[in-house]
C-alpha cells in the first residue's frame, strides 16, 4: 500500500479525501505561504489545499470528525519541508498551495477579497447571491442533507457582491495569480433567477479579460436559455443532481427532487451537451453532469458516468465528505476500495466517448478527481486519444493566450 501511494498521486489524492489528513503542532500552514482553511458556501473547502507529485491539487480534509482517525499525519521537517506520513512513514513531500497576496487586500468597497472570491486549486470560485432557498423554505426547510451552504453564509463569505467588486478580485487574481477560469455557482431560488443574476458578471469577465466563466445552477425551465449563454461565451455548464439512485436522490435532495426532478436534470445535461456547434467557434463548450460518489451504491454511480459520457457530457464526481453541522455529518465517509473502481470508470467511460478532458490551460480543481487524473487508476491505456488530447490542449491553449493577450493590449491602449 505505502509503496503505491509514494507512485501513484491519483490513489494518493483519493485516499486522502476519504481519509483526511490530521496536522502536526510543527506546522505552520499560514506562516510558511499556504492558503487558510476557509469555510466558504461551496463547503467544501474545509480543507487544507496541497500539490502532490504530478502536479495534483487536492483539499485534504482536516476540519471533519473523521479525519481525527487517519492514518495520515503532516509535518513540517526541520527544512521547513512538509512531510505527509502514512501510519507514520514517509510518502511524499507535498507543496502547500500557495497563499495569494491578495488574499489580505480589500476591494474598493472594503470588504476582504477572499469574501467575493477564492481561489479553488487554481481557478476561482465565486458563490454568487443570497444562500439557497432550500434553506430558507418555510415551515420547513429542504435543503440537499449532505450541504453546508446555509451554514456558511457569513462566516468567510458576502451575501452581496456586485459586478464592480467581483471584477476587482478577478482582475487582481488573473494578475497575480494568473487565473484562466472562473466559476459561478449558485444555489435555488423562486423564479429562476439565478441565470439572470450571473449574465451581467459573464458578459462583464468576457468582454474584458476574456476568461474561460463556468456557470454551476439549477436546469432553468427554459432550455433556451442556455443557447444564450453559448452565444455570449460561457465555456461551461454544470448540472448537480448528486445522486442517481431514484430512492436516494428524494431522500436525500427533498428540494431538487420537489422542484426539478432527477429526469429534468439529466434533460439539462442532455441538452446542453448538443449545443457545441451552435455558439462562437472560439470559445469551447462542455456540459457536466455532477454526482456525489459515497452516498449510493458504486454501480449505481457508475451507471450515472456511463448516461453522463452516452450524452456527450463529461462527469464530474465528487467525493462524499460528512461536513460539520449538516444533516449527514456523522455519516461515514466512502472507503477508498470501494471508490477506486467508480473512478476508473470516470477516465474509462470520457476516453471511449472521446471527450475533450484536460484540455483547458491552467486550470487544476482541488476539491474533486479530474477524468484526466484517473488516468493512473485505470488498467487501460488510450494512446490515438491521449495523443489527440494532448494536441488539441496545445491549440487551445495558444488560441486562449492570443485572445486574453489581445484583450490586455486593447485596455492598455
Amino acid at each position: 500500500m505505502l509503496a503505491e501511494l509514494r507512485t501513484n498521486s491519483a490513489l494518493l489524492k483519493l485516499d486522502l479525501y476519504c481519509k483526511g489528513v490530521r496536522l502536526d503542532d510543527s506546522c505552520f500552514v499560514t506562516d510558511d505561504g499556504g492558503r487558510p482553511i476557509l469555510r466558504t458556501r461551496a463547503g467544501l473547502g474545509s480543507g487544507l489545499e496541497l500539490i502532490l507529485p504530478g502536479d495534483l491539487w487536492t483539499n485534504a480534509p482536516v476540519s471533519e470528525d473523521f479525519a481525527a482517525q487517519s492514518p495520515y499525519t503532516l509535518h513540517r521537517g526541520e527544512n521547513g519541508r512538509y512531510q505527509l506520513r502514512w501510519q507514520g512513514e514517509l510518502v511524499i513531500e507535498p507543496q502547500l498551495s500557495p497563499r495569494p497576496h491578495w488574499y489580505d487586500e480589500e476591494t474598493s468597497t472594503g470588504k476582504t477579497m477572499t469574501q467575493i472570491g477564492t481561489l479553488q486549486g487554481t481557478y476561482l470560485g465565486i458563490y454568487q447571491a443570497k444562500v439557497c432557498e432550500y434553506w430558507t423554505e418555510k415551515p420547513e426547510r429542504v435543503n440537499c442533507k449532505f450541504c453546508s451552504v446555509g451554514l456558511n453564509l457569513g462566516v468567510d463569505d458576502s451575501d452581496e457582491k456586485s459586478v464592480e467588486e467581483v471584477m476587482e478580485v478577478i482582475r487582481t487574481a488573473r494578475r497575480e495569480s494568473g487565473i484562466t477560469y472562473v466559476d459561478f455557482n449558485t444555489g435555488h431560488y423562486d423564479g429562476d433567477t439565478y441565470l439572470d443574476i450571473l449574465e451581467p458578471y459573464i458578459v462583464a469577465i468576457k468582454r474584458e479579460l476574456g476568461l474561460l466563466v463556468g456557470v454551476q445552477t439549477p436546469p432553468h425551465r427554459d432550455l433556451k436559455r442556455y443557447d444564450h449563454l453559448r452565444e455570449i461565451g460561457v465555456n461551461r455548464v454544470s448540472f448537480c443532481f448528486e445522486i442517481y439512485d431514484r430512492k436516494l436522490f428524494k431522500e436525500i435532495c427533498p428540494g431538487k427532487h420537489d422542484e426539478y426532478g432527477l429526469d429534468y436534470y439529466l434533460e439539462a445535461i442532455r441538452y446542453c451537451a448538443t449545443l457545441g456547434d451552435r455558439g462562437p467557434k472560439d470559445e469551447p463548450w462542455v456540459s457536466n453532469g455532477e454526482i456525489i460518489a459515497g452516498l449510493e451504491p458504486a454501480e449505481s454511480s457508475i451507471a450515472a458516468i456511463d448516461w453522463i459520457t452516452s450524452v456527450g457530457a463529461i462527469p464530474t464526481v465528487c467525493v462524499f465528505r460528512p461536513l460539520k453541522g449538516t444533516d449527514l455529518e456523522d455519516y461515514p465517509p466512502p472507503q477508498t476500495e470501494e471508490m477506486i473502481p467508480v473512478f476508473s470508470r470516470l477516465y474509462d467511460a470520457c476516453m471511449e466517448q472521446g471527450l475533450p478532458i484536460g484540455c483547458a490551460p491552467n486550470v487544476h480543481v482541488s476539491l474533486v478527481m479530474l477524468p484526466e487524473e484517473c488516468r493512473m487508476l485505470s488498467q487501460r491505456r488510450y494512446l490515438w486519444q491521449s495523443l489527440k488530447l494532448k494536441a488539441m490542449k496545445k491549440i487551445y491553449g495558444r488560441r486562449f493566450a492570443r485572445r486574453v493577450r489581445q484583450l490586455e493590449q486593447r485596455r492598455v491602449a
